[in-house]
């Protein structure tokens, strides 16, 4: 009986630490090869290590925290129970007011944003901006304007919007304040959020 329980605990072990391994490299937007680089580890291996076809050995550990720059215990803890609760400060540019609906995450990923945009803003820029990427708007309230190249479109509550944004584009309001949900990739958020 005694056998089966420390294989159980080897088993919990090595089950929480391909764990903890996943979720710390993704936290920190780590891929694969930044980490086997790291901890001088084939990539290969480190992927069977991480999907559980191949066991841990005991000198992966030191060097996969050191890679992770966490501790050797950090690493096999049990995982915290997470708040799933986004805090956020909301962030003013632009008359457009945006509070974070979703956490930093790894980079490369989308970020949502619940947005006021002013009842001021109503005259687009001579240049309207392009940058790398795709928006999702969802108007909650209100009516958006939404300027696309040469083409002008109101944009009405329980109404979406998607687009490139390699078009020129604009967004503003028809006749009083709106407030939208809106997705950007990294580059929109930089231009819209961090300006």
């Amino acid at each position: 009986m005694q056998a089966s329980d420390s294989a159980k605990n080897a088993d919990d072990v090595d089950l929480r630490v391909r764990r903890r391994l996943r979720e710390i490299r993704t936290q920190r937007g780590l891929t694969l090869e930044d980490v086997a680089t790291r901890a001088d580890i084939d990539v290969s291996t480190l992927s069977r290590l991480e999907s559980g076809k191949r066991r841990l050995a005991l000198d992966h550990l030191p060097r996969l925290a050191s890679a992770l720059s966490v501790t050797t215990d950090e690493l096999m803890r049990a995982p915290e129970a997470e708040d799933p609760r986004v805090r956020g400060a909301s962030h003013t540019a632009h008359g457009v007011t945006y509070w974070p609906l979703t956490r930093g995450g790894p980079a490369g990923g989308l970020h949502a944003f619940k947005i006021r945009v002013s009842a001021r803003r109503r005259t687009p820029p001579e240049e309207l901006p392009v940058h790398d990427g795709q928006e999702w708007l969802y108007v909650l309230s209100g009516n958006l304007r939404l300027v696309l190249g040469d083409r002008d479109f109101v944009i009405k509550p329980g109404e979406a919007a998607e687009f490139s944004t390699w078009t020129p584009h604009w967004f503003g309001v028809v006749d009083g304040p709106v407030e939208a949900i809106a997705l950007f990739g990294p580059h929109g958020e930089r231009m819209h959020v961090r300006t």
